[in-house]
């Protein structure tokens, strides 16, 4: 009774206090140094932490934006990730799940119909599942930190939601092809998901076809994609851009359309991706004051070129930027060096971050963001669980579906917000009050596999190295009385995961 009482003091002491900024530690401190790389990773570790304290904190950033790809991550985690059945090729995977679907919907009996396409649905939440399970252990074990935090990043940013028709089926591979690209040329992003199959039916541009023009995906890409709000476009443009993006969409079949004699050149199939130019309007466009010859799918091109090269671009994905990684409003003199820098390196993001990372906004920030769910859950993880290998992240999915973060299940196209206002409520905090007891009594089941009945032990954070190096030094007063109270290893873990010092990066 008097543990349960202690937590249910902690949880309100604890959040009545989250709003507090977390101590700001000496810079070049072992502490300033973990919260530098609690910003940069998914959670620091003492392996990163011992690194940056040995070769310094520029060795340690080149590494990462350098790093090959993909990473080797721990055995246990690597076999995991190899025995998901989403690492199938796309096309022979989604052609399957079609034709399951078709069987289940041609079954004339009513009850062996219902159970059939029963069966798709799970089937294809299996398929998103596996992929979400293969984000989380890439979060928690690749070495390339840098890397996996612009994955979420640019999934969040070029957002698809999973339960649109059959995306549960692409969201993997649309991840994994955001995931190359990450550090990349943003061009090479934007012509990315312009061509892939989830972007094109989750914004329904397979729908958009001369003389019955959708402008849907016409109107994300310079809103939410590029340029932004108030980035010098207009309705006009919106609808210049859709009549260049019609004929582009999918096919889920081997089948090719049948075309005139003139359009067979102009036709092109990659995998899932189709250009049709039966489909496609060949009159002449004028989009941002420049003309567009109706040539096919090459106008795509030209437009994607003009959109990533420009000006407002630069500026609203610099911020998008700074508002993940340094601050909810970042410094507009900020943001500014970024878009100069983007514009210097033709949008080569692993140049833009250098700039960031190495301004004064950037260190001034540290320890002052809020985590988002997801940077909660796996740092919480990362750190408690710092030398064993999740053996089940099925726990971890759950808690971000109950903090309202699922894995590729924001349904509006804008992504998931990074201010902290989205996430501070009471009922969130509450939330993540219970998953930290989960966590650090040991009883979240990160470590059941089928046969087996226990999880494994509380994580000894008492001994925990990054906890006396990187972490005790910056923690408030009000944090260390509430550990001081602790009866019990679980109690001391629940206090430190569950305390406002815990909730920034």
């Amino acid at each position: 009774m008097k543990a349960l009482a202690l937590l249910v003091l902690s949880a309100a002491a604890l959040l009545a206090g989250c709003a507090a900024q977390p101590a700001a530690p000496a810079t070049g401190s072992p502490a300033n140094d973990a919260l530098w790389l609690d910003r940069l990773s998914w959670g620091a570790s003492s392996a990163d932490l011992a690194l940056v304290r040995a070769r310094g904190r520029n060795a340690w950033l080149e590494a990462q934006l350098t790093a090959p790809s993909p990473a080797r991550l721990p055995e246990a985690a690597q076999a995991q990730i190899q025995a998901l059945p989403i690492n199938e090729p796309l096309l022979p995977l989604v052609q399957r799940m079609e034709a399951q679907r078709k069987a289940a919907d041609a079954l004339t009996d009513d009850m062996a119909k219902a159970e059939a396409q029963k069966n798709y649905q799970q089937a294809l939440t299996k398929l998103a599942r596996d992929a979400s399970a293969r984000q989380l252990l890439n979060a928690l074990y690749s070495p390339n930190q840098v890397q996996e935090q612009l994955t979420w990043f640019w999934f969040n940013h070029f957002n698809v939601h999973q339960y649109k028709s059959n995306l549960r089926a692409m969201v993997g591979d649309y991840e994994q092809g955001l995931s190359e690209r990450a550090l990349g040329r943003f061009r090479d992003l934007l012509g990315y998901t312009a061509h892939h199959p989830a972007m094109l039916r989750y914004l329904d541009n397979e729908q958009n076809a001369a003389n019955r023009i959708n402008e849907n995906y016409a109107r994300e890409l310079l809103e939410l994609h590029t340029l932004g709000v108030g980035g010098g476009y207009s309705q006009r443009d919106v609808q210049e851009l859709a009549r260049v993006l019609t004929g582009l969409g999918v096919n889920l079949t081997d089948a090719k359309p049948k075309l005139k004699p003139t359009q067979e050149a102009l036709y092109r199939r990659d995998g899932l991706t189709e250009f049709n130019p039966a489909r496609h309007d060949f009159g002449e466009k004028t989009l941002l004051g420049i003309t567009v010859k109706g040539r096919g799918e090459a106008e795509l091109d030209q437009v994607l070129d003009l959109l990533a090269s420009h000006p407002s671009t630069a500026r609203f994905v610099s911020r998008k930027l700074a508002q993940y990684f340094v601050a909810d409003e970042p410094p507009p003199a900020l943001v500014e060096r970024m878009a100069e820098r983007w514009r210097q390196s033709d949008g080569r993001i692993a140049d833009v971050l250098r700039a960031m990372v190495g301004s004064p906004e950037f260190e001034a920030s540290l320890g002052r963001k809020f985590k988002d769910p997801t940077h909660y859950v796996v740092s919480a993880v990362r750190l408690a669980y710092a030398d064993k290998v999740v053996l089940n992240t099925g726990p971890m999915i759950g808690w971000l579906y109950r903090l309202g973060q699922a894995p590729y299940n924001r349904q509006t196209p804008d992504g998931y917000p990074l201010d902290e206002s989205a996430w501070a409520g009471p009922g969130q905090m509450t939330t993540r009050f219970e998953i930290a007891r989960a966590i650090g009594s040991g009883s979240a089941g990160l470590f059941k596999v089928e046969g087996e009945a226990k999880d494994r032990p509380a994580f000894p954070q008492i001994a925990h190295p990054l906890y006396y190096d990187g972490i005790a030094p910056r923690l408030a007063t009000a944090t260390q009385q509430a550990l001081a109270q602790a009866t019990s290893p679980q109690e001391w873990n629940t206090y430190l995961l569950a305390s406002p010092d815990f909730m920034h990066r």
